[in-house]
């Protein structure tokens, strides 16, 4: 009987470690660091960005949808081919098909509240363009956030080039250095770069696709440096310091204007939301006088006009406020 539970005992402590064994080996071989580095490469050749959006693919083509009809039929679609680009400027992990769900879905949600409300036509109509561009409007603001982050490091990236050119590595290596040695995002887009040049991709088009990923004016400037360079020869250590110190001024500039148009800025919001701020009052404390801009002919008429000069205005102050460094 002892035998029975002894043997019984070791092979149960035997089953327990090939259960971890090769619940670890699974582990490692889809979720582990090789896989990562091998999926990351796929997405690159996938036309994507590290960690970006999109299935793992061997094809240069970017998915839009996992089913294979839905993906043939968006790339056949310019608008679909521009909300991939935005997707991947703004390094979220959604799909084409995801962003357009979400906007249906934001849609729908509009008609409906439109509807449970009694407002008038214009009213219904703000409600609805409001959350149709919900998922646009969430995609350009992680967009611009992470082209400000981007650009912010671009005086250290390129100073780090510099030194590593100086120090006798090859450009290529370098990108690899900044890939692994600088913080996200700007990391991942050169890592994307030279993954791209591991896998064949001409240094030229692995650097214009990185300026296509990343549309900043000081990035371009450091692409177009390096490909002159490479036709006409010079010091890129030299150029690269120099365009350094261009880009570290230049944000200070910004800076310096973002202080002085704060006051325009703040004027134009209070300006913008002042008139929905002041209808959404009324409506509740004076419902029955303020009706009038909706049931009467002369009011929907008053209502149009104002909305009318209200979109009037909000473009001219951003014209006013908005000043190109």
């Amino acid at each position: 009987m002892d035998a029975i539970y002894y043997g019984f005992a070791v092979l149960l402590f035997a089953a327990v470690i090939l259960l971890v064994e090769g619940a670890y080996l699974w582990w490692s071989s889809t979720h582990g660091g090789e896989a990562q580095r091998i999926s990351r490469r796929l997405r690159v050749m996938s036309g994507g960005v590290d960690g970006g959006p999109g299935d793992v693919s061997i094809l240069k083509q970017r998915r839009y949808s996992k089913n294979d009809e839905i993906d043939k039929l968006l790339h056949k679609s310019r608008a679909a081919n521009a909300i991939d680009r935005l997707i991947m400027q703004a390094g979220v992990r959604w799909s084409v098909v995801q962003f357009i769900g979400a906007t249906a879905a934001m849609m729908l949600s509009g008609f409906v509240m439109a509807q449970a409300w009694e407002v008038p036509l214009l009213a219904q109509l703000v409600i609805v363009a409001l959350l149709t561009s919900v998922p646009y409007l969430m995609l350009r603001r992680a967009r611009r956030q992470r082209l400000i982050k981007i650009e912010q490091q671009l005086p250290e990236a390129a100073d780090f080039i510099a030194r590593a050119l100086r120090s006798g590595h090859s450009f290529t290596n370098v990108l690899q250095m900044v890939g692994s040695e600088l913080p996200e995002p700007l990391c991942g887009e050169f890592r994307a770069a030279h993954e791209e040049i591991n896998y064949g991709v001409p240094l030229n088009e692995a650097l214009h696709n990185l300026a296509d990923r990343i549309p900043l004016t000081d990035l371009r400037y450091l692409v177009i440096a390096v490909l002159i360079q490479r036709e006409s020869g010079g010091n890129l250590a030299e150029i690269l310091h120099n365009i350094s110190h261009i880009i570290r001024e230049r944000l200070k500039l910004i800076a310096q204007v973002r202080v002085l148009s704060a006051e325009g800025r703040m004027s134009a919001w209070i300006l913008g939301l002042l008139p929905f701020a002041v209808i959404v009052m009324m409506s509740v404390t004076s419902h029955g006088y303020i009706s009038l801009l909706w049931t009467d002919p002369i009011g929907v008429q008053l209502l149009w006009l104002g909305a009318g000069m209200i979109l009037i205005g909000v473009v001219w102050l951003r014209r006013v406020i908005h000043i190109r460094v």
